[in-house]
């Protein structure tokens, strides 16, 4: 049996989860309130903060998924997105809208990557 390394643990999800190899990241969200730019940048500091604490990088993303609240913010989420994301090592990626947790919240990014 596989072992299983929580990061971040808290009382109610952990920040992520490594099993066999791979890292599962909770859903990141940026501060409420600014612009779906901003929160898409902050999302993504986050991910590059947990993959590193998990021994993993943005490089090794196997798959993303964003959630969008509004599908119009498109563009501009895809814009911060596509100067993180490094090129030659993109990630199978879906993007659908939803209502977030908050209506302040623009986007949430969660990812899996290989450790």
């Amino acid at each position: 049996m596989s072992d299983i390394k929580r990061i971040g643990t808290g009382p109610r999800m952990s920040e992520a989860v490594i099993h066999n190899g791979t890292a599962y990241l909770a859903g990141q969200v940026g501060n409420p309130g600014s612009s779906v730019a901003d929160q898409t940048r902050e999302c993504l500091a986050e991910v590059d903060r947990i993959l590193a604490e998990c021994g993993s990088d943005k490089t090794r993303i196997l798959k993303a998924q964003i959630w969008m609240a509004d599908m119009a913010d498109f563009a501009d989420m895809n814009a911060v997105w596509d100067a993180w994301v490094p090129q030659g090592a993109t990630p199978a990626r879906a993007t659908g809208e939803a209502k977030l947790a908050t209506p302040e919240y623009k986007v949430e990014v969660l990812v899996i990557a290989a450790v």
